[in-house]
């Protein structure tokens, strides 16, 4: 494969990477990282370089038509950032002492949990919380539109949901994906903020927390322009299109979609783990 066929095979790739992990919320890492490692035979390291950077353009493509639309808490993301960001460094720090071996067989198992968070149903009957002090203190409660009216909605369970950030960040630093997945259930889960409030802020934070990492694997030569340009570009231009689809797009059959997708990824690069061919 010359130059040419491999830049525009990644930029195909970043693409849809990008449209699908802002209409998720997971990041467009779990789709480039696999595609560059396992189809274009690229080093894990140089793949999770150029992927941390493709979440960042993921988040600004995305997150900005989001708050725009006041789909995000920028409140409850910033305070949250704090933890992802402290994980990431964690874990940026750890994946250059980690077998890349040992992270394709990680790799793949947050890519089977992911697979299961994109087509697991959120419904609303969900045990009300008594209000968290916290939160009323940090004003991290909020309002969104959904079908023409505003809705209110608190945020509960601070202190847990800033504790399963920092597992996040971690993931996000050692595997080089958004770990939106993570950042999802914690804020859908624990804390009990709407769905689509948790997707929209999720997409503004993994942004924040793969800058923290990128500046590691930079530091360490493990950003290749040559990669990374078709990738940022590509992701940015399908972020930018998802963006626009989620306030209307119904998403229950693309969310299987990509989970059937992801999870034989996932087998995938768990396999070539435990074979230790990267």
């Amino acid at each position: 494969m010359n130059t040419i066929e491999f830049t525009g095979v990644v930029l195909i790739a970043s693409v849809l990477a990008g449209f699908v992990g802002s209409l998720t919320g997971l990041g467009g890492g779990v789709i480039v990282t696999p595609v560059l490692t396992l189809f274009l035979r690229v080093d894990l390291r140089y793949a999770i370089g150029a992927s941390l950077i493709s979440v960042i353009a993921t988040s600004s493509g995305a997150a900005a038509a989001y708050v725009r639309d006041g789909f995000s808490n920028i409140r409850i993301g910033m305070f949250l950032e704090i933890a992802t960001t402290l994980g990431a460094l964690f874990g940026a720090y750890l994946g250059a002492h980690v077998p890349t071996g040992a992270l394709s067989i990680i790799f793949g198992i947050v890519l089977l949990q992911a697979a299961w968070q994109s087509v697991h149903e959120h419904k609303g009957n969900k045990p009300a919380l008594p209000p968290d002090p916290a939160a009323e203190r940090l004003k991290l409660n909020g309002d969104y539109y959904a079908e023409g009216k505003s809705e209110h909605y608190s945020a509960h369970r601070i202190k847990t949901g800033f504790g399963l950030m920092f597992g996040a960040g971690t993931l996000s630093g050692l595997l080089g994906i958004g770990s939106g997945s993570l950042k999802v259930i914690a804020m859908d889960q624990a804390m009990q903020l709407p769905f689509k409030v948790s997707t929209a802020t999720s997409n503004f934070m993994i942004g924040v927390t793969a800058a923290a990492s990128a500046s590691v694997y930079l530091s360490r030569g493990y950003v290749n322009p040559a990669i990374v340009m078709p990738v940022m570009l590509g992701v940015l231009c399908g972020s930018t299109v998802g963006a626009r689809f989620l306030p209307r797009l119904p998403v229950t059959v693309l969310r299987r979609i990509f989970a059937v997708v992801v999870a034989i990824i996932g087998f995938q690069m768990m396999f070539e783990g435990i074979r230790g061919h990267h």
